[in-house]
């Protein structure tokens, strides 16, 4: 079994190291970790340390640390604008994406995405994709932790604004005639992909994003969930950039 990972707000820079708080709390009271258990410090930015517990308390553990290193920041970032879903469907898309790899996610309030984020409830709503995002990224054993763009939903013009700013920018669409799977891919910057929400990407979205300079394309004959579609697409793009070369 790999050792567990848990994110810290920073790295220790001495031999030993008290982890406590929520993290220490799951660590010896849900996990059990106990005296000689190795485990991954990470601070969610690309730095990580390994660990030896020396001790075991009430919700903390006492650490030696045994070896840091440093992951440098993926490029080409993988970016992916999620159209707001109803549910717990936007939670799970999220999930999936940071395990398959992603580096940034954009709430977006698409023309047709029923759930509307507005004031404190989207506030308390991007709340939860970025907790959902974390724990994933914990669960992944990822050194860096995507990050939840800051704004609870971008308009459609934000979004164009950041397609015409991107190295490589796509839309998933089902009408799509090109294929993700051999759309020419940049060596370096942002690779943003938007997928719609459940009723789809209105015409006139399609067409602005086109305008900004996106490509649309699709997977396969197929049409996916929200909540599937971006994560397929991940897997694509991360085996394509060589993300999953051993």
């Amino acid at each position: 079994m790999s050792r567990p990972l848990f994110l810290v707000d920073g790295l220790p820079s001495g031999a030993e190291f008290v982890l406590d708080g929520p993290e220490g709390r799951h660590a010896a009271t849900v996990q059990r970790l106990g005296v000689g258990e190795e485990l991954l410090l990470a601070d969610g930015r690309g730095g990580t340390a390994e660990a030896v517990v020396t001790a075991a308390g009430k919700g903390s553990l006492t650490l030696a640390i045994t070896s840091r290193g440093y992951e440098p920041a993926p490029d080409p970032r993988l970016v992916v604008v999620q159209g707001i879903a109803k549910g717990d469907r936007g939670e799970l898309a999220v999930q999936a994406m940071t395990e398959v790899g992603v580096d940034e996610i954009v709430p977006w309030a698409a023309a047709r995405s029923v759930a509307r984020w507005r004031a404190e409830r989207g506030d308390k709503a991007r709340e939860r994709w970025v907790a959902t995002a974390r724990e994933a990224a914990k669960q992944s054993r990822r050194s860096w932790c995507p990050t939840v763009a800051g704004d609870p939903d971008e308009s459609t013009r934000r979004v164009a604004a950041r397609l015409g700013a991107a190295a490589a920018a796509f839309v998933l669409h089902e009408e799509a005639s090109a294929a993700l799977a051999t759309a020419p891919l940049p060596e370096k910057g942002d690779v943003v992909l938007v997928v719609g929400p459940e009723g789809g990407i209105a015409p006139d979205e399609v067409a602005a994003f086109a305008a900004a300079g996106a490509t649309t394309v699709r997977l396969g004959p197929t049409v996916l969930r929200t909540s599937t579609a971006g994560v397929a697409a991940l897997a694509v793009l991360s085996a394509r950039l060589g993300r999953w070369n051993p």
